[in-house]
């Protein structure tokens, strides 16, 4: 995000991540969030291991994490972006998918890999919020979709 460099935004740690969204073990995808700028953008960072459960069955004796946990990871990064951006009063609110557009996956991930999750809000009306996320590990791009989601008032 080059942008960022000069304006490097806050770390949001995991404490502060299931303060903040509801989703917790097995389904918490996030590890934490580095250059959170409230409203804009975000990076979810996502440690993967072997003993996650998706991956005795996806694949067995080929680790693989499922393409629709990249995204699910992606859209969990949104919804902190959205609490950041709207206060206190939203946290622990839930956020749902309304629609995954253009989702392209382009290299396997698997055990060991750090996944830096790259969310832009492209626009929010209302409740609803629209982003572009990428996922990289290193320098490889190895996901990215559109995405919109609402954030419920109950």
């Amino acid at each position: 995000m080059d942008g960022h460099a000069s304006h490097p935004g806050v770390t949001i740690d995991f404490d502060r991540i299931m303060d903040m969204i509801p989703h917790r073990y097995p389904f918490l995808l996030v590890d934490r969030l580095i250059n959170v700028i409230p409203g804009e953008s975000a990076i979810g960072v996502k440690n993967v291991t072997a003993n996650e459960p998706h991956f005795q069955g996806h694949f067995p004796g080929r680790p693989v994490m499922p393409g629709v946990l990249i995204i699910e990871a992606m859209a969990q990064t949104a919804a902190v972006i959205v609490v950041a951006s709207l206060g206190k009063e939203a946290e622990g609110k839930l956020v749902y998918f309304m629609s995954i557009e253009n989702a392209r996956f382009r290299k396997p991930v698997g055990p060991g890999d750090q996944l830096h999750l790259i969310c832009r809000k492209e626009r929010q009306r209302g409740n609803v919020w629209k982003f572009s996320g990428e996922a990289r590990v290193g320098d490889t791009v190895v996901a990215e979709a559109l995405y919109t989601a609402m954030i419920m008032n109950d």
